[in-house]
């Protein structure tokens, strides 16, 4: 092609407006130019195929690495760059052995989302853990124009720098920007390949490369010594704290835990064994509890009829833009399009039309422990926000309205329980607003709780009053004692997966996971310290003789007797897995019959006769369980205030508290959303930005999250914070998940 105009004539050939890239850009307000072009899989073939009109333009050159000790980096600079790992690795400051590896195309899917060849600095958008290191050649953001691959090899997006780095600000990353060296020129420090001939006369010191000066107005390369670790390996360190870095610091523990594995649909995640058991734990609570409501399980189809889904009209606004739609059976179409459910109302209600006849067909109760696909726009986080999502939801009919909220506040309590009593989470319970309760429904209750460091409240679960709303949509009728026809009144009540996303972040630290003992998958680990004087087997018996004694108590325990890792390892694996108690056991516990117990809670250690050990373990369980739900109701309680003026409104979220305000009701929508705007608008004033992203699952504005049970005294004259209407109520305000 002989310039930009016949390379854009070409992208006729090739349908480029579903490009995620494209869309992205487009969605950002981005200006940018995508174009197709002659396929080229390397820097030097983009330079031979697509000329570009001026020498103040440039394509890029894309290099992913691996680095085991270090993580991933995606470097890109301009196509003339010299590129050696080794001054990579200095430039960065990387300490220790520098081992970089270009990854497989496996990896380049999995993290990037993009094949060989087709690897560009906006595919960095798909690396939703946020553990590549992107590193920018300086010499890039002196162009006119940047062109990179938009995840294809035969298409380039134009970009202006500034743009570039509106980009990366945008999908979450700050690049380091280095320089670069051009090829054939000297690398600082570094001896030329190609070394001069020595001067005549044997002068040998005119042979000695120069050593190029450094820029001194070059950016300095950050400190990335703290780079997430590769996911699927387990590292013996966090790198990244709590305190600096919250969502990287989530992302490594879940995967250095092993907890979750990510998988290579968006916002779809792999329960590893680890969390698999948390989750089963709480249904071992749940159910026999639901049993005792007389609620049995029940399970149904997870597709549901366009025609059903559409039946009630308020109900399907609210989950219309989350919903997946099968089209399609192996190369055909299919005759209507089926939903994936996104809650399962509409799925058993015609069931219970048929079921429900009389009176004495009431109340039906059930639960059923399924799977929901929705599909989020938001970022996806892992537990918290997932476009499929494991839970259990209950739906019961009743003959009066009176025993349809006797049943919302009795699952509302178990749900509050689950959280307070096995997860030792602090909740406050209350009632949804208009504005936010369920679509469709009469009301929902909600319990909140409260994620320390983020500063942000999240949504536990919820049970919704329906009203007769939906028995009246599908016809759930029954004759009553006097033979006259009657609606039902139901409810829906669900828990998910969500629960462990909160656990982790309330509880966890720069170590890993801290687990409350009432959901460990293992609540004990026994770790022989063996050496060659004194082995395994001088140890089996005596370890093994605890293990049964803590099993006899019913205590989870594990004897991690693997001879391939030292005891060292072991102390840190199993402490980031956050088991809430670790018995040493070694040559001086078994000649005095005592083994050592360490706590991972608060890292207290005790040396304990084994006769005694079975039960001081029971008690300091239990001790745990409640020093957990005490410290962290302790640091939520510091951060509930109470506002009664709006000046101090936004300073009070700024300082990540909930705000507790008087209010002029709930059902006044207009005022809500004039909160929610107002704060935002206050929030990125305070930050110097004009605006943030509506599909942000971390907004700055606040948001009503409930108006408690457990309501202050509201003093007579009191006015609404925000339409100065006289009060009704206490309102509970955060930033939420």
């Amino acid at each position: 092609m002989d310039n930009m105009s016949d390379m854009k004539s070409a992208t006729a050939a090739i349908d480029l407006s579903g490009n995620p890239i494209v869309e992205k850009l487009d969605a950002l307000s981005i200006p940018h130019s995508t174009y197709a072009h002659t396929l080229s899989t390397t820097a030097e073939e983009l330079v031979a195929n697509v000329p570009l009109p001026s020498t103040n333009e440039t394509h890029t050159k894309n290099l992913f690495f691996k680095d085991k000790k270090h993580g991933f980096f995606l470097v890109t600079t301009c196509t003339d760059a010299e590129m050696n790992t080794k001054e990579l690795g200095k430039m960065l400051k990387l300490e220790g052995k520098v081992n970089m590896r270009l990854a497989d195309e496996k990896l380049l899917l999995e993290k990037l989302g993009c094949k060989k060849g087709c690897v560009g600095p906006l595919s960095i958008m798909n690396n939703e853990a946020k553990d590549i290191t992107m590193v920018l050649d300086g010499a890039l953001m002196d162009m006119e124009k940047i062109h990179s691959h938009p995840l294809r090899n035969d298409a380039s997006t134009a970009l202006i720098p500034s743009d570039l780095a509106k980009f990366f600000k945008e999908v979450g990353v700050e690049p380091t920007i280095l320089t670069f060296s051009k090829k054939g020129a000297t690398l600082p420090g570094k001896v030329p390949s190609s070394r001069p001939a020595p001067a005549k006369g044997g002068d040998k010191s005119s042979s000695k490369p120069k050593i190029a000066p450094k820029d001194k107005n070059a950016p300095k390369a950050k400190d990335l010594n703290k780079k997430q670790t590769k996911k699927g390996e387990t590292q013996l360190a966090l790198k990244w704290k709590k305190e600096e870095n919250f969502a990287m610091w989530y992302t490594d523990v879940i995967v250095l835990s092993e907890m979750i594995s990510y998988y290579d649909i968006s916002g779809c995640y792999i329960l590893r064994p680890w969390s698999y058991k948390i989750w089963e734990l709480i249904q071992d609570w749940f159910n026999p509890q639901i049993r005792k409501m007389d609620v049995e399980n029940s399970y149904f189809p997870m597709f549901v009829s366009a025609d059903r889904l559409n039946k009630e009209k308020d109900h399907v606004e609210g989950f219309a833009p989350e919903v997946a739609w099968v089209t399609k059976s192996g190369d055909g179409d299919l005759a209507a399009p089926i939903a994936v459910r996104p809650t399962s109302e509409t799925i058993m209600y015609p069931a219970f039309a048929d079921w429900i006849r009389s009176h004495r067909d009431l109340p039906l109760k059930l639960n059923q422990w399924s799977n929901v696909v929705r599909w989020e726009f938001k970022d996806p986080t892992p537990f918290l926000r997932t476009r499929e999502f494991l839970w259990q939801e209950g739906h019961t009919a009743h003959s009066s309205f009176e025993d349809a909220n006797d049943m919302v506040m009795k699952a509302l309590e178990l749900y509050r329980r689950v959280y307070e009593e096995l997860l030792a989470i602090p909740v406050i319970p209350g009632t949804k607003t208009e504005k936010e309760k369920f679509a469709g429904g009469h009301s929902t209750t909600t319990v909140e709780g409260y994620i320390p460091v983020a500063g942000r409240a999240i949504q536990g679960a919820t049970s919704h009053h329906l009203g007769q709303n939906f028995g009246k949509m599908f016809d759930i009728n029954y004759q009553d004692e006097n033979g006259k026809t009657q609606v039902v009144w139901q409810t829906s009540w669900g828990l998910t997966t969500r629960t462990i996303g909160v656990m982790i972040m309330v509880h966890g630290d720069d170590t890993g996971l801290v687990l409350p003992p009432r959901v460990a998958p293992q609540q004990v680990v026994i770790v022989p310290i063996v050496s060659k004087k004194c082995p395994l087997e001088k140890l089996a018996g005596f370890c093994e003789s605890i293990r049964k004694s803590l099993d006899d108590k019913d205590v989870r325990v594990k004897l991690d007797d693997r001879s391939i890792y030292n005891p060292g390892w072991k102390y840190a694996h199993w402490e980031q897995k956050g088991v809430p108690i670790r018995i040493e056991v070694g040559p001086r516990d078994l000649e005095n019959g005592q083994a050592r117990m360490v706590v991972r809670y608060n890292g207290e250690k005790t040396d304990v006769a084994v006769d005694e050990l079975a039960d001081v373990v029971e008690k300091k369980l239990k001790e745990i369980q409640d020093e957990m739900f005490k410290k962290a109701q302790e640091f939520r309680d510091a951060h509930l205030v109470q506002v009664t003026e709006w000046k101090d409104f936004v300073p009070n979220l700024e300082l990540h508290n909930l705000v507790l305000t008087p209010w002029c009701g709930g059902e006044h929508q207009d005022w809500e959303e004039w909160v929610k705007d107002k704060s935002r608008e206050e929030s990125l004033a305070n930050l110097g930005e004009g605006a943030e992203d509506e599909r942000s699952a971390t907004s700055v504005a606040a948001k009503t999250l409930c108006i408690p049970f457990k309501q202050p005294e509201l003093k007579e004259g009191t006015k609404c914070i925000a339409s100065g209407l006289p009060a009704t109520c206490w309102v509970l305000w955060g930033r939420s998940y």
